[in-house]
């Protein structure tokens, strides 16, 4: 027999939200994590609906609503002037909540149920289908190689997985790509609105965080707004705003681009999360696009052990189905942020403002929150 029916490689918030699912089944279910220390950096902040969904399945959605900041709406602007100004109902409610805190609580939620294992440092080298099983090849710190065995392999350890890389699996670019630079500052304005300045120059974005903070982004070229003088100088000029970057702090610099795995599983082994697609962070999708696809995993895995083989095409399906609407609503972000003059400027801005109007409203909100038509899944009782 196995050592473990299930065993996930990452422990990241996906992998720990789809290790959390199968414990609560009584599936016994071991976490590898090559990490030994928290990982405190904030990354991903916006919960949508779809996204507390699962979180509320794994009994941490309590914690979540404790915590996070409820967004009221967002308004887009261009050279002072709103372009559309949209409000979130209660269904297409979306929360603010850095990652740390989401990961921190589904940890401690995992630490509670009994069969689940998490085992931080310890790398997965390679996996190997053999005999109705997965052998896995692990190092541990200042150990000799070991190996372990379990029914399934879940792959949840990222976008640059070496685990798909070993498979084998084809990872291929899709549409959308953009350079932009960060900072999370102390704000003095109380609300919870999100400001999106499609300017000329570039889009700005300015999100309200807890605690009285804000999430500024601004789309950059090869580095330029890496320099704090530079962030601060590019964000008055395109929004008249000062902002004050407290002494040592710099802007963190990411490339968003999007992929996709060519395909979701090799015998018994499955990815999820950002192993099986890259989704740009600009729209704040991959984090909840993960989680509502963990929910489905979960009850594929699920069918597969008490099932003579795997059952992962419909999860398969499903999933790339979801991702390729992600990515293609991202896509849309970050060619509305991109900077435009001209005749295509007043082209988006026409856009932009139809989007907001009266009849096209609520679509437009349901888009931005992954509701409606743009939910990635339904949610299922599982």
């Amino acid at each position: 027999m196995p050592d473990h029916d299930v065993a996930i490689v990452g422990a990241g918030p996906v992998g720990l939200l789809a290790a959390c699912l199968l414990a609560q089944a009584e599936i016994d279910v071991a976490v590898y994590e090559r990490r030994v220390d928290d990982d405190d950096r904030s990354k991903a902040i916006g919960i949508h609906p779809p996204g507390f969904a699962a979180l509320d399945a794994v009994g941490v959605g309590d914690e979540v609503e404790d915590e996070a900041l409820a967004l009221d709406g967002g308004d887009v602007l261009w050279d002072g002037r709103v372009l559309a100004s949209l409000s979130f109902s209660a269904q297409q409610r979306v929360l603010v909540l850095p990652q740390r805190r989401t990961h921190a609580l589904l940890m401690q939620r995992l630490r509670q149920l009994p069969s689940a294992r998490l085992l931080t440092g310890h790398e997965v080298r390679h996996v190997r289908n053999e005999e109705g099983m997965v052998h896995l090849e692990l190092d541990t710190a200042g150990a000799p190689p070991r190996h372990a065995t379990a029914f399934f392999v879940v792959a949840a350890d990222g976008v640059r997985s070496g685990i798909r890389r070993r498979l084998g699996i084809g990872w291929r670019r899709r549409y959308g790509n953009g350079s932009y630079a960060m900072v999370d500052i102390a704000h003095e304005r109380d609300d919870a609105r999100v400001q999106l300045h499609c300017e000329s120059a570039g889009l700005v974005e300015s999100f309200p965080l807890p605690h009285g903070q804000r999430r500024w982004v601004a789309a950059e070229t090869q580095g330029a707004l890496g320099e704090a003088d530079a962030f601060v100088d590019a964000i008055r000029e395109r929004t008249g705003r000062q902002l004050e970057l407290p002494a040592g702090l710099s802007p963190t610099v990411f490339r968003a681009q999007q992929h996709h795995a060519a395909r979701l599983s090799a015998g018994r082994v499955v990815l999820l999360g950002d192993a099986a697609h890259e989704v740009s962070p600009i729209g704040g999708q991959g984090m909840n696009l993960g989680w509502a696809a963990a929910l489905e995993l979960a009850a594929a895995l699920e069918r597969s052990l008490t099932g003579a083989r795997p059952e992962f095409r419909e999860y398969e399906r499903r999933v790339q189905h979801a991702v390729a609407r992600a990515q293609r609503r991202s896509a849309f972000y970050m060619t509305v942020g991109h900077a435009t003059k001209g005749p295509a400027l007043a082209v988006r801005n026409g856009a932009i403002r139809l989007l907001g109007t009266a009849p096209l409203r609520r679509g437009t909100t349901n888009m931005i929150t992954m509701q409606g038509g743009a939910a990635p899944f339904s949610v299922r009782r599982r």
